[in-house]
């Protein structure tokens, strides 16, 4: 999909600038709900702690909940004492809470909109805002189309100069490949791409756009990241939580759906991608593209060997009892949706022939991780004696992405002694201890990209096409026959033992985290 120029480009010889947006109106549709209250709006706050916002700065919030601005600023100011990554500051907190206003209205009511035209046309005059708005959809998928269209119909969907539009969507984009491609016709029938920004917050951790520094910046690991070297990659996304309360969406999603079509390939693609011409968005995105396109559909009958499904049953996680995947509220009895999935991809390109990228995410797991991990080949010849070259292990890197953000690389080292004897060892970087200072969180980076116009850490619709074409198969088996042994694993495990069965057969196995 081709994009236009980003104007005011925040790209200065490949590096981004550190700009502050011009003034703009950010639009939340579903402000009543726990992302606004938990993640946004605590984002924003802790941008204006940083003074990275224009004093002008506004927020409109749109909900089906009647709210008064007052009530809806002491609902959000509640958010942001539990959520933002600084204190409430009094006087900050008056600047800042002077730009939060409210509008009741159902998404799917047009004329709820002349309401949010005229609110925005008042902050153009009184906040010189001057028709720069993003409209964030914090709304079920289903709501998306209709609300775009809607804007439309209120000819909020473009704006004249100096004024722009961008319209954030949130995951899940779609179900499946054709109802993604469905919802990128609808959306870019109103739509230009330049103006969409479909948001992971993955991409937004610090670790995940070190990975780009790491691997571009850095000489000695470029010249191996490669099959030569490689000899597979494994992505793992592990949570210790159940699903918490929202029972009724994960019966609809799935671990594969909810995770490893969007979180999980997205890294897929940053480890795998090329070197960009530059560090800006159509050019990051054009290698993301071809590596997500380059995944080898997993025939019917590989779909036995290369994905694994699983259902958590009772366990114990840190000392405590937890209940089965089935018996969470809103959670069917006999529900064949699987909590945990795993499954091994390969690239038809020249750089990672026949290296597999095996991937997996489950919840109810023993710990919260997130890690990417690079295993090298073994050494070709035993040159320290058979024996000794039997226990090495091989050289592994290490990007942890949460929770202890930080780069390892594991090496041999001889143990002091008369003896030969190997013992492996890490080199280990840790940004807590490296950099002062707390790290802005992923929706900080992502909100402040967006008004900025740098769509670099987006997704874009032939991105996400391209995912969904990479796991649909998958997807159209397992919904093709039901799982027979779930639950399969218990609480507080590493999931199903044909996940780990699944890279024994290629004799490899699962990192322990």
């Amino acid at each position: 999909m081709s994009e236009r120029p980003i104007p005011a480009n925040p790209l200065r010889e490949g590096l981004r600038l550190e700009r502050t947006p011009e003034p703009c109106a950010l639009v939340i549709f579903g402000a009543s709900g726990d992302l606004a209250r938990s993640k946004l709006v605590p984002a924003l706050y802790s941008l204006a702690r940083d003074h990275r916002l224009p004093a002008a700065f506004s927020v409109v919030g749109m909900g089906r909940t009647p709210l008064s601005p007052e009530a809806f600023r002491d609902q959000l100011r509640e958010g942001v004492t539990q959520h933002a990554r600084h204190p409430v500051d009094p006087a900050l907190w008056e600047s800042f809470a002077r730009g939060l206003t409210y509008v009741a209205g159902n998404p799917r009511d047009p004329e709820a909109y002349a309401r949010l035209r005229s609110e925005l046309e008042r902050l153009d005059r009184e906040r010189g805002t001057e028709g720069r708005r993003v409209f964030y959809l914090a709304v079920p998928p289903s709501v998306v189309g209709e609300i775009v269209r809607n804007l439309e119909r209120a000819g909020l969907h473009r704006a004249p100069a100096p004024g722009w539009v961008r319209v954030v969507i949130e995951k899940p984009f779609g179900r499946d490949l054709e109802s993604a491609r469905a919802l990128n016709r609808e959306v870019l029938g109103v739509l230009a791409e330049d103006q969409v920004y479909r948001i992971d917050h993955y991409l937004g951790k610090e670790t995940v756009q070190n990975l780009l520094v790491f691997r571009f910046a850095n000489g000695i690991f470029e010249p191996i990241w490669n099959r030569r070297y490689v000899d597979h990659v494994q992505i793992t996304v592990a949570e210790e939580i159940g699903v918490e309360g929202r029972g009724g969406y994960y019966e609809e999603a799935g671990a594969l759906r909810d995770m490893v079509q969007n979180h999980l390939l997205q890294l897929l693609a940053l480890v795998a991608m090329e070197p960009p011409i530059a560090f800006e968005a159509g050019a990051v995105r054009d290698e993301k593209v071809k590596v997500l396109r380059a995944i080898r559909p997993l025939a019917v009958p590989e779909i036995v060997t290369r994905a694994v499904r699983g259902q958590y049953g009772r366990g114990t996680i840190a000392g405590e009892a937890v209940p089965a995947y089935r018996e969470e509220a809103g959670v069917a009895p006999d529900s064949a949706t699987e909590s945990f999935a795993a499954v091994t991809f390969h690239l038809d390109t020249w750089r990672w022939a026949d290296v597999p990228f095996s991937l997996r995410s489950g919840k109810r797991l023993p710990k919260r991780a997130t890690e990417i991990a690079i295993q090298f080949r073994r050494v070709p010849h035993p040159l320290l004696g058979r024996a000794v070259s039997a226990e090495l292990e091989p050289n592994v890197l290490t990007l942890r992405i949460q929770p202890d953000e930080g780069i390892s690389l594991t090496f041999g080292a001889k143990v002091p002694g008369p003896a030969l004897t190997v013992r492996p060892v890490h080199m280990d970087f840790r940004y807590g201890s490296s950099f002062a200072g707390s790290a802005p969180t992923a929706y900080e980076r992502l909100l402040l990209d967006c008004m900025l116009g740098d769509a670099t850490l987006f997704i874009r619709g032939d991105e996400v096409e391209a995912a969904w074409a990479a796991v649909t198969p998958v997807l159209e088996a397992w919904e093709a026959e039901a799982p027979r042994d779930f639950p399969n694993y218990e609480a507080g495990t590493w999931g199903p033992k044909e996940a780990e069965e699944m890279l024994a057969r290629e004799g490899r196995r699962w990192r322990r985290l």
